[in-house]
């Protein structure tokens, strides 16, 4: 009878780990969140220099110009179906953060350092998409990202030199 206590307990401890190491997981996700400064170029408002905290990650209303490539505009982040990451599974969110690819085989703009994050240990990989799979939806159509020699529909930075 003792063997079967015993065992009965380890189970139950075993799995009352489980739901912590997965809260662990979405905190450590969180963490790098952070620290990678998603928010910085992801979250409305911000280039504006009010962020909008209620949207966090719902993409940016404002872009920034690169020379010789366009206006490009910093997406959703929330898993949001129709304007986030909703129907990337965390492989592709992976795989973008790492390599700059989106699923749909479309190159990320270099702004985005995914040449650095590129680095990221594959436990860390997976707790930053398994936090953005976890945010809530946030519904944000950001503008569409647009030529060099076209018009863009929304503000935008750019870089002056001086003359």
């Amino acid at each position: 009878m003792r063997p079967l206590i015993c065992a009965a307990l380890g189970a139950g401890s075993l799995l009352s780990v489980l739901p912590a190491s997965a809260q662990s997981q979405t905190k450590r996700g969180e963490y790098l969140v952070t620290i990678m400064d998603c928010t910085g170029c992801h979250t409305p408002g911000t280039f504006l220099g009010k962020p909008d905290l209620q949207r966090p990650l719902a993409g940016s209303e404002v872009g920034f110009q690169i020379p010789g490539l366009g206006i490009f505009y910093p997406p959703n982040l929330t898993p949001d179906p129709e304007t986030g990451l909703g129907r990337w599974s965390e492989a592709d969110i992976i795989k973008a953060v790492r390599t700059g690819v989106r699923p749909d085989g479309r190159q990320l703009v270099p702004i985005m350092p995914y040449h650095s994050y590129g680095k990221l240990t594959d436990g860390d990989a997976r707790a930053l998409a398994g936090y953005l799979k976890s945010l809530k939806p946030v519904r944000n159509q950001v503008p569409g990202s647009v030529g060099s020699n076209e018009k863009p529909s929304a503000p935008y930075l750019t870089v002056i030199m001086p003359q």
